[in-house]
């Protein structure tokens, strides 16, 4: 979800009015799934005369500064994994990289070289199930948003495992709290069904600066101490929370309620015509899950079944 800025588009209004539920900028996440086809019976099926990989070269579309996601050194989640499809695959792997905002897709998935009739890249490594602007392959991971704060900070928040837990802290406690929340965030109608409105920090789900990237709101404002609880979406916090080094960052994933979906599946795009690419790309999750969430524990993605359950607790990283 790719949120992650990976996933921001044009169309997210769209999605947002579509949906059911109050959500995030991710609004598309709580979309049905795409329609998938069966998948290939191997990895290494022939590629298309005319399609992608005909040249065997895996080519992805990606952000250069959204860790953790990509990033231009190479070093996101969504770098390692197109790196082990095409080791896999056994092609040489080249990515396009554009800022994932208002036009990202116009730009990579669509957009042609200049004097010739292919593609800059042919696959997208995150993108919400039913988005909209790109045909979506099965899942590779479901996770959820989460809340971050700081350790020992004397907020009263050391112990807080869920929303109810902020709602149980000393009320003058909580009225000196202050939110830090991305605008979309499937978390504003709790914040405004509890009165916590005029204490949150807003924060642009687009920046205009191409530098500026999701995890700030983490590694810089809420380890300062400009804000104390952020709701973030859950692999930024994981991540976050490991890589900070100025603050003792507790993330602690969330789960879904009545009215609330805040767990959602995560997949990748290709083209819609581009149906045997896809395939290709079904068969290489299925049949590399393991080392994929291998990868995203390493990352301190929070790693969620379908009924919203954790699977694996080694990754948390709201160890007390």
């Amino acid at each position: 979800m790719s949120y992650p800025r990976a996933l921001i588009d044009a169309s997210m209004g769209r999605f947002r009015r579509a949906c059911a539920c109050s959500l995030f900028g991710l609004a598309w996440l709580a979309l049905p799934c795409a329609a998938q086809a069966a998948p290939e019976a191997s990895g290494q099926a022939a590629p298309e005369a005319s399609g992608p990989g005909r040249d065997k070269v895996l080519r992805v579309c990606q952000d250069p500064n959204n860790l953790p996601f990509s990033h231009r050194s190479q070093s996101g989640f969504e770098n390692k994994i197109a790196a082990l499809f095409a080791q896999e695959l056994g092609w040489k792997l080249e990515t396009t990289w554009f800022p994932q905002r208002i036009g990202f897709i116009r730009n990579t998935l669509r957009a042609k070289r200049e004097q010739s009739d292919q593609f800059k890249c042919d696959l997208v490594t995150g993108v919400p199930t039913g988005f909209e602007m790109a045909a979506t392959t099965h899942p590779y991971y479901h996770s959820s948003y989460a809340l971050a704060y700081v350790k020992g900070r004397g907020k009263g928040l050391d112990g807080v495992r869920n929303l109810d837990d902020v709602l149980a802290l000393v009320p003058d406690q909580r009225r000196k709290l202050r939110f830090g929340v991305f605008t979309a965030s499937p978390l504003t109608d709790w914040l405004l069904q509890n009165d916590l409105m005029n204490q949150v920090d807003w924060y642009q789900i687009q920046s205009g600066d191409a530098e500026q990237y999701p995890g700030e709101i983490i590694e810089r404002d809420l380890a300062s101490g400009k804000i104390d609880l952020a709701f973030v979406w859950g692999p930024i916090a994981g991540y976050f929370a490991r890589t900070t080094r100025s603050a003792p960052i507790v993330a602690v994933p969330l789960q879904s309620r009545p009215g609330m979906k805040l767990d959602f599946d995560i997949a990748m795009g290709v083209r819609h015509a581009d149906k045997a690419f896809r395939q290709r790309i079904d068969n290489l999750i299925s049949t590399n899950q393991g080392k994929i969430n291998a990868i995203l524990e390493e990352y301190g993605v929070p790693l969620l079944d379908q009924q919203g359950q954790q699977l694996r607790t080694s990754q948390r990283s709201d160890k007390p």
